[in-house]
């Protein structure tokens, strides 16, 4: 089974959030298991284009609206560097850009869909699946089903996934020209509150619509940002599938990021040394528990209520507490501000640091994630995979993936994102901390728990073959 997937983001090439982390493990573990899985995206200017070498595979023009732009589909000369094939749509001035997202999105995602589709339209070996990921290829659905140029690939299933809901890609009516033709008697598929929904749109015409989490589908029924209707309306086509982690990046027995590597049999020294270094980088006292937020400093995630709830849980003097993230200006200043109120129990990295997070996921004891929204979360899985205890709301994939200790479970849930609920959370992880044997018991037991995405993998091969 020949499958596309069609994204604005994937790991390592080029990330903004977990969106890159699917994509860029998806199709590995799909080919593993009987298929021939590839990826096309955007070719950014960043490190990674930078710093490898590509041949063109397809050169053309398409049409935006009136405007005809020169295009070209690269791929990596080194096959090796990634364990799928992957294509890139290169237009200079457009999508060639240091920035993933910009304020340029609509021409700049309409151009990369229509290269996208034209391309796959002069494929000697069509796909037998084209698989969308989030609004940024929301129209690819429509315009499958609806252009007149495309209507040779309109018997291809067309899957899209929603990562996240609240971002849905609007465009003013106005754009409609850009489209490629289509029958205008059908423009309802592409509204939603009289402007242009790329989401809608793929909500609409996909042949299936896939979610991050089964929690998550069946909170889009209520809070999907003005499309709970059309997800009720549209259920019987709809499925949640859990997100996994790409267990090969994320291992602590090789992870070439962290102090020093473990496994479950050695996971107190490993993690002990991990905690060591940081509580030494970050004037931390290792002999408290250490709690860490790793994440944007944003509203879904819980974030401008960290710094009062940092404040208050760090009075007692008994923890230690990292963060790692950035985001809100507001935000970001509130936590550095806490650093000399709190000297020696907390410390924050404002920004992102690969290497930080995974030391962090090694050496921390307990992970915060007080989201208000979470469609599927990986944090949590990274914590896990690595010892370390997940504090979560519950809500979206966090739901699924952490049961409370207090329901034979082996992670920290509370149901509201509050200042009241943030603080118990981090009381009750706490305490469990100072459960010594318990605890530790715990830490072999979470590292046991398979999120890989070789069982996602295969639910959406599964998911593929109903429809082929």
């Amino acid at each position: 089974m020949k499958i596309i997937h069609i994204s604005a983001e994937c790991y390592p090439i080029a990330k903004v959030g977990g969106l890159a982390d699917v994509v860029g493990a998806l199709p590995k573990y799909q080919n593993e298991i009987d298929a021939n899985s590839s990826v096309i995206m955007p070719f950014y200017n960043n490190k990674f284009t930078q710093s490898h070498k590509f041949a063109s595979v397809y050169e053309a023009h398409l049409k935006l609206g009136s405007e005809e732009l020169p295009y070209n589909i690269l791929k990596i000369e080194d096959a090796s560097v990634l364990e799928f094939d992957i294509f890139f749509v290169h237009v200079d001035n457009l999508l060639y850009t240091e920035q993933v997202y910009t304020d340029n999105d609509i021409d700049r995602f309409l151009v990369f869909q229509i290269a996208a589709l034209d391309w796959i339209l002069g494929l000697e070996e069509k796909p037998n699946i084209i698989h969308c990921h989030d609004h940024h290829t929301g129209l690819i659905p429509f315009m499958a089903q609806e252009s007149y140029k495309y209507e040779s690939l309109n018997k291809i299933p067309v899957i899209t996934t929603i990562h996240n809901a609240q971002y849905q890609g609007w465009m003013a009516y106005d754009n409609l020209y850009k489209i490629p033709r289509f029958n205008i008697e059908n423009v309802g598929l592409l509204l939603w509150d009289d402007v242009i929904n790329p989401l809608a749109a793929a909500i609409k015409c996909a042949w299936r619509v896939t979610t991050v989490s089964p929690s998550y589908m069946e909170e889009l029924k209520y809070s999907a940002n003005g499309l709970e209707s059309l997800l009720s309306h549209e259920n019987s086509k709809a499925f949640g599938i859990l997100n996994g982690i790409d267990t090969d990046v994320w291992n602590p027995e090789v992870d070439k990021y962290i102090i020093k590597n473990y496994k479950k049999t050695t996971v107190e020294t490993g993690k002990k040394e991990n905690k060591k270094w940081l509580c030494s980088q970050f004037n931390l006292d290792e002999s408290k528990p250490l709690f860490a937020f790793i994440g944007r400093l944003v509203g879904e995630k819980g974030a401008e209520l960290l710094p009062y709830a940092m404040d208050h849980a760090l009075q007692s003097k008994d923890i230690s507490v990292i963060v790692l993230g950035s985001g809100s200006k507001d935000t970001e200043r509130q936590l550095f501000d806490l650093i000399p109120r709190h000297s020696g129990n907390y410390n924050a990295f404002i920004g992102y640091d690969e290497k930080l997070s995974h030391i962090i996921y090694a050496g921390a004891d307990f992970l915060l994630m007080p989201s208000r929204v979470e469609p599927c979360g990986l944090n949590q899985m990274y914590a896990l995979r690595y010892g370390t205890v997940p504090v979560v709301r519950r809500i979206g994939g966090l739901k699924d993936t952490v049961i409370d200790i207090e329901d034979q479970g082996f992670g920290i849930c509370h149901n509201d994102v509050s200042l009241q609920d943030i603080v118990l959370a981090i009381n009750r992880g706490k305490d469990f901390y100072n459960e010594k044997k318990e605890f530790k018991a715990n830490r072999k037991r979470i590292m046991s728990i398979d999120h890989s995405w070789k069982v996602s993998a295969k639910a959406y091969l599964n998911l593929y073959k109903s429809i082929n």
